[in-house]
């Protein structure tokens, strides 16, 4: 199920993962701390890439691993960089500006990378991540 962004207007926009809570309806602010590997993976993309609209989730939660742990994550980049670049380079471009986490601490990493011209046109509605299997083929 697809959940809407708060970010109405196409503006720089960064959300720490854990900063919206929502349960059963309704919606609640929550201050928590953005840990090193999120802050640094927000860096090297605002750096390199420019976006207009950033969002990064920390989705290790829904593994199996210790709680507050930086292993999975997504990341939705709008950025004019991807103009006439095919999803597969951008996808490229995103792995390779991320690639110290990537070879270390990052386990997984979904990327959404549109043109501002894709996210004004499209419901800007991010696809829920699907549950962990397990691991190990489960």
């Amino acid at each position: 199920m697809a959940r809407p962004l708060l970010a109405s207007s196409l503006t720089h926009y960064w959300r720490a993962s854990a900063f919206i809570h929502s349960h059963r309806g309704s919606t609640a602010r929550v201050m928590v701390s953005v840990g090193p590997v999120e802050l640094s993976i927000k860096n090297k993309i605002e750096s390199a890439l420019k976006p207009s609209y950033l969002e990064i989730i920390n989705e290790s939660y829904m593994h199996n691993v210790p709680p507050q742990s930086e292993t999975h994550f997504k990341v939705v980049v709008v950025s004019e960089a991807f103009s006439n670049v095919p999803l597969i380079k951008r996808h490229r471009l995103v792995n390779e500006v991320l690639s110290e986490e990537l070879s270390s601490q990052v386990h997984a990493l979904s990327i959404v990378a549109k043109t501002p011209t894709q996210w004004e046109e499209g419901t800007k509605e991010i696809e829920k991540s699907p549950a962990c299997r397990g691991g190990f083929g489960k």
